[in-house]
């Protein structure tokens, strides 16, 4: 079977297509992400007659109307938009959205006399041998004998037959071919998908979420151009809030909108505990409200397919569509998203780099949303959702394939209640074996970024711990404040007796700590740093640290989860120490877990 057809058209009639709304081009409110060099070497290139690559289209399926007519499916461009935007930006002088969100447009210089393109720039327009923007030449208002007499006129010494063919060459830029993939409208995604990682030069897989916010942006029926403008814009101001008022000067119609109102808080929201792409929260929103995980059933249930029937309804394109308008509201709502927040801090994770698996997050806004729609009250939702989250870290749960566990997992608290499926994955995969074997022997790297490193700290902000041998510093500020990490048995000290990289730098040998205590520790063995804290302690005089007493430097000790054989331990040592601690670190988190 045939999957695609591929045909050249020429670019006026591609852009043609494009004004009369055959091609449907996701709205434009993403920043344009060529620059305007880029664009100029696109010219060059179709000046030169030189190939440009593919444009990639995928009919929409022919949706049955209320009547029992069908309706024609728009072309979804899903490859080259970058392309076609450069051809109307340069070419018929549209606007386009730049990186700061702000509509400009590019004006792409040319010199007939050498044949060159340039962006236009203040010499430029000085200098009378170019022409300020080739979209005034292709507006089509002014002949090829006209605009070669004008320039004539300015450049007498240029050679007529010169600057005629230049100008010829330029004004038939639109005639030049471009190549149309156009992949068959009863494609499912998934083959789409693989068409398009075997024809990409590059090999870049085209995900799920573009496939479905392509979809998105093309439906205007159903305000879907709006709803991707209003995922795009709450993205961008969780990372940037100052881009607020770019919102309010540079689209008045969207500003006007109920999702700009429900988005405004975050003109004064700087946490970026949980900064979301658009990927997170169309999955997000997708799966709390369909409960399904694939995104590829949402590109299908908002091309209005009945899963059953196999056929294409405008009933359930509707609804699917205002389905997904309010899982997003419930997403960007104000409430629910800082008590989402303020629920995972509440588990040690106060720090976006203590928090590196964005599925795992993912889901666990996803079990907080399903949860609050069922009336459940605030303190199951709270130990839910910070059991889930640190479970699905601890088993590193969506790291492989995260739509298939994300459909699996949403089905099945679909069907029990969420204490019992909980429950059932802690009895499976949280064994005994587990916590006193796997846990530890996770413990054996050298990555200091390492998930369960991570949870191991959430644990002591938790537990309210201190740095190590710090009398009031604790953990969380250490965490907050981009404290250092060091080791308990110094790196030069380990490095002098021949340890290699990967000995030295483990996991079990890493501990926040003051980097001034650090320092006064220096080099020294365990045993002969800590004989000197004692002689210290028992004088009144501590130099090295605040702590006063050994009780406290005991249970300073337990804090960081550190054996307290380390206070007469020297290097041939290290190998016992490194497996003393990993087994206390890995008995901390179980009982951080079972306390969360």
């Amino acid at each position: 079977m045939q999957k695609y057809s591929v045909n050249q058209q020429l670019i006026e009639t591609l852009l043609a297509w494009v004004k009369s709304g055959e091609i449907a081009i996701p709205e434009i409110q993403r920043p344009f992400v060529w620059d305007s060099s880029k664009v100029r070497d696109f010219l060059d290139s179709l000046y030169q007659g030189y190939p440009v690559g593919y444009v990639i289209a995928w009919k929409n399926p022919n949706v049955r109307l209320k009547d029992g007519t069908l309706s024609e499916g728009k072309k979804i461009l899903i490859d080259g938009q970058q392309r076609i935007t450069a051809l109307t930006a340069a070419l018929l002088g549209e606007y386009v959205v730049n990186k700061t969100y702000q509509r400009t447009k590019i004006k792409i210089a040319f010199n007939p006399l050498t044949e060159k393109f340039e962006v236009q720039n203040p010499a430029i327009l000085k200098d009378r041998t170019w022409v300020p923007s080739v979209s005034d030449v292709l507006a089509g208002e002014t002949g090829i004998l006209k605009l070669v007499r004008n320039y004539l006129e300015a450049n007498p010494d240029a050679s007529e037959d010169t600057v005629e063919r230049a100008f010829t060459n330029l004004v038939n830029i639109p005639k030049k071919q471009i190549g149309i993939i156009e992949l068959a409208h009863d494609l499912d995604i998934e083959t789409v998908t693989e068409i398009f990682i075997r024809i990409n030069s590059k090999g870049v897989v085209l995900s799920q979420a573009d496939f479905a916010m392509s979809k998105i942006a093309a439906n205007t029926e159903y305000g879907g151009n709006v709803l991707r403008k209003a995922i795009d814009y709450f993205c961008h101001l969780a990372i940037a809030p100052e881009f607020y008022q770019q919102i309010v000067d540079n689209d008045k119609e969207f500003a006007a909108s109920e999702f700009f109102q429900i988005m405004k808080w975050l003109k004064s929201e700087n946490d970026d505990i949980y900064d979301p792409e658009y990927t997170d929260l169309i999955r997000v929103a997708f799966t709390s409200q369909f409960s399904r995980g694939r995104l590829s059933d949402l590109v299908s249930l908002l091309s209005g397919r009945n899963f059953e029937t196999r056929s294409f309804e405008e009933s359930i394109a509707a609804e699917s569509f205002e389905r997904l308008r309010d899982g997003v509201f419930r997403f960007i709502n104000e409430t629910d998203f800082k008590r989402f927040l303020m629920i995972v801090k509440s588990a040690g994770f106060i720090d976006s780099k203590l928090l590196r698996s964005r599925n795992a997050l993912n889901f666990a806004y996803i079990i907080y949303l399903k949860l609050r729609s069922r009336g459940e009250n605030t303190v199951t939702i709270e130990r839910s959702v910070r059991r889930w989250l640190v479970y699905s870290i601890l088993t590193g749960r969506y790291s492989g394939s995260p739509e298939s566990v994300f459909d699996f997992d949403i089905k099945q608290i679909d069907q029990k209640p969420f204490d019992q499926y909980l429950k059932e994955k802690e009895e499976g995969e949280l064994s005994e074996a587990f916590w006193n074997a796997a846990l530890p022997q996770s413990f054996d790297s050298s990555v200091f970024s390492s998930p369960y490193f991570h949870v191991f700290l959430a644990a002591q902000v938790k537990s309210g711990d201190k740095g190590f041998l710090s009398q009031h510093v604790s953990v969380a500020d250490l965490v907050a404040l981009r404290g250092d990490i060091h080791h308990l048995f110094p790196k030069d000290y380990l490095k002098k007796n021949g340890l290699e990289k990967g000995r030295y730098n483990q996991i079990a040998n890493y501990v926040y700590m003051q980097s001034e205590i650090n320092i006064k520790v220096g080099s020294m063995a365990p045993r002969d740093y800590f004989n000197e804290i004692r002689e210290q302690i028992s004088r009144g005089t501590p130099l090295i640290t605040g702590i006063g007493t050994e009780d406290e430097l005991l249970t300073n000790l337990r804090q960081n989860a550190i054996p307290l054989e380390i206070l007469e331990m020297q290097v041939g040592d290290y190998p016992d120490f490194l497996d003393l601690r990993r087994r206390l670190m890995a008995q901390k988190i179980r009982d951080y877990y079972f306390e969360l």
